[in-house]
């Protein structure tokens, strides 16, 4: 039987402001590559931020990794994320003066588990695996700082570093916003065959349509429904 990652069941949140996102049901399992598509302020960086633990549920049920998302406190929804799920933003969030393998090696520092699954002896192996695995060229870019890339690079980077320590889940809020039509194709590509690969799901979020055509599962969300 399939694992299932993160499960949903009449999840509503609402927001002050009278916004509110429903989803009947909702479910990732492992492996399984998940697409959120809607326009601005359809829901999708919500829904993120729900599975993430960032946001907590109105009412319904959600649970993450085997867990109810209502039962566990702030701290230990913190380290469940950091052990199971890799995360790459619309903006890269690399340390500017930080080298692209410094930058890469932050995606094990904070989990004790994403660590176990590497040693020491591996870690520059597999920090080189992945970066080569985003088509980029290990021999001049490692000891690079992350301010002198391309913002496509830098995007790349931010992917090898959600990959390291093969995190269950990967999830990726609009990272192709801030790049041209061809490097946004590149990315998906690089980024599909990088996390099949790795063996990890994919909660990927866009309002383009054009990127979500190699995925398992499309969900729509249009003003806060799927």
């Amino acid at each position: 039987m399939t694992e299932i990652l993160v499960r949903a069941t009449d999840l509503n949140f609402r927001r002050p402001d009278g916004f509110e996102l429903r989803l009947p049901e909702f479910a990732i399992s492992a492996g399984e590559a998940v697409a959120v598509l809607g326009p601005s302020g359809s829901g999708k960086s919500t829904l993120l931020d729900l599975v993430g633990g960032v946001l907590r549920p109105s009412s319904g049920r959600l649970e993450v990794f085997g867990h109810d998302a209502e039962k566990l406190t702030l701290r230990a929804f913190d380290q469940l994320r950091g052990d199971n799920i890799g995360l790459i933003f619309q903006e890269h969030n690399l340390l500017p003066f930080a080298t692209v393998r410094q930058n890469v090696a932050l995606g094990v520092q904070f989990s004790k588990v994403r660590r176990q699954r590497l040693s020491e002896a591996t870690l520059a192996s597999e920090i080189t695996r992945l970066l080569e695995a985003m088509d980029l060229n290990t021999d001049g870019i490692l000891q690079r700082l992350a301010s002198s890339l391309s913002v496509g690079q830098r995007q790349r980077v931010a992917a090898a570093r959600a990959m390291l320590g093969n995190p269950p889940l990967i999830i990726a809020d609009e990272p192709t916003s801030a790049l041209d039509e061809g490097n946004q194709k590149r990315f998906m590509q690089l980024l599909q065959d990088a996390r099949r690969a790795s063996g990890s799901a994919l909660l990927f979020v866009t309002h383009d349509r054009r990127l979500v055509e190699d995925f398992d599962r499309l969900i729509e969300l249009d003003g806060g429904q799927s």
